[in-house]
């Protein structure tokens, strides 16, 4: 387990999410407010042990604005911003911090109305992230992020033979999770040849291979062992991390079939002393199908290029899956309200605890899984953040 010069481990002691789903009645500051309570009141300790506070996406000075709402004052701050992949990155520093000895409990929040704002004309879709820097080359030719995610699927498929129904079975399989969360946004049974009929939205994408829009917070606490015995939950601890940057541009990608997780994971495998083999399940970031496809592959799940083989016989179900991935449906059916890495810590978390309810995972013995990883991506494959977790 995670260490630092102090000696001390580390653990996440509270997870929660807010309200999600469809939330037209509540502020993204508000959404971060209740997922932070729920987590605190899902750790058990008092609000005054919170010395650290990490967050990104909100106000001009996200940490210190979300901070000052949630009438905090922490002498350890992060504000990373890289996408998807925040969150896990922020479980990362925070762990080291942690360890170190730099801080004793550090609150991770999220919260967004992305899907109440473009309801109510608050805000409009976004083409792009600007058109400044590396960017500059390719804004100006419409190339939208979902067509980079489209062109890289593209890629896989003439190099490796990945088939399009392959990659439905990651939408099918992720609605099946779903069907067993009641707090999924979308429980609905769906069909290979259903994702395949919908709408185009960037060739080879339909709609169902997209992720869904929703709002949503959610909220991990971090701490050091010595507060694992005043939590009224049980510990899961952090058991090894990592981190990577791949590239802005696509054109500085060296290889579109290979994303940033290919490093991220193999650290954070190194470090926490395990392998892929041993993971119970896994919680992936799928705000398309390809994305949930090739992580499994750069996780070492299984080999470069038999990810669509690996996804068709249905391994990714909860019910009956040789390895379940986005337990709770992910962002394809459950909720994905922009950046949402945090998200899959909660989940991890709560299935290491035995509290997934119809869709918990458990090992062929009966009994309750023991290893997991969240792996979060950020932009267009340009960043990734791996977490193993455990528990005793």
């Amino acid at each position: 387990m995670m260490a630092g010069p102090t000696g001390r481990r580390v653990a996440i002691v509270g997870a929660a999410l807010s309200d999600c789903g469809r939330v037209d009645d509540a502020t993204a500051y508000a959404l971060h407010a209740q997922a932070a309570r729920r987590a605190l009141a899902d750790s058990g300790l008092e609000r005054g042990l919170v010395d650290g506070f990490a967050s990104a996406g909100t106000g001009t000075l996200a940490p210190v604005e979300v901070a000052e709402y949630l009438g905090l004052r922490p002498t350890w701050v992060d504000s990373t911003s890289v996408g998807g992949s925040t969150w896990e990155v922020m479980a990362a520093h925070a762990a080291d911090a942690i360890a170190a000895g730099h801080a004793n409990a550090v609150l991770v929040v999220y919260g967004s109305t992305a899907r109440a704002d473009i309801r109510a004309g608050r805000r409009t879709g976004n083409l792009s992230f600007g058109a400044r820097g590396p960017l500059q080359f390719e804004v100006p030719y419409g190339h939208t992020l979902i067509a980079k995610y489209a062109m890289a699927a593209r890629r896989h498929m003439i190099e490796y033979g990945t088939t399009i129904e392959q990659l439905a079975e990651v939408a099918v399989q992720a609605r099946a999770n779903a069907a067993l969360n009641p707090e999924a946004m979308f429980r609905e049974p769906v069909t290979v040849d259903e994702v395949l009929s919908g709408p185009m939205i960037a060739d080879p994408f339909t709609k169902l291979h997209c992720c869904l829009r929703s709002d949503g917070g959610a909220a991990v606490l971090l701490a050091a062992e010595e507060y694992v015995r005043d939590c009224r939950t049980a510990a899961v601890w952090v058991l090894g991390t990592g981190e990577h940057v791949s590239h802005a541009g696509m054109a500085e990608w060296d290889d579109f079939t290979v994303s940033p997780a290919a490093v991220s994971g193999r650290l954070a495998f190194r470090r926490a002393g395990v392998g892929p083999a041993e993971m119970d399940f896994a919680e992936i970031y799928d705000a398309f199908t390809y994305m949930t496809l090739v992580t499994l592959e750069d996780l070492g799940f299984c080999a470069k290029g038999e990810g669509g083989a690996f996804v068709e016989k249905g391994r990714l179900r909860v019910e009956g899956g040789a390895l379940p991935v986005n337990t709770d449906g992910g962002g394809l059916s459950a909720q994905h309200p922009g950046m949402r890495g945090l998200f899959l810590l909660v989940e991890a978390v709560r299935q290491l605890r035995g509290e997934g309810g119809a869709r918990q995972v458990r090992r062929p013995d009966g009994s309750l899984p023991r290893l997991g990883v969240a792996s979060g991506t950020g932009g267009w494959f340009c960043s990734a953040g791996t977490v193993v977790l455990g528990r005793d």
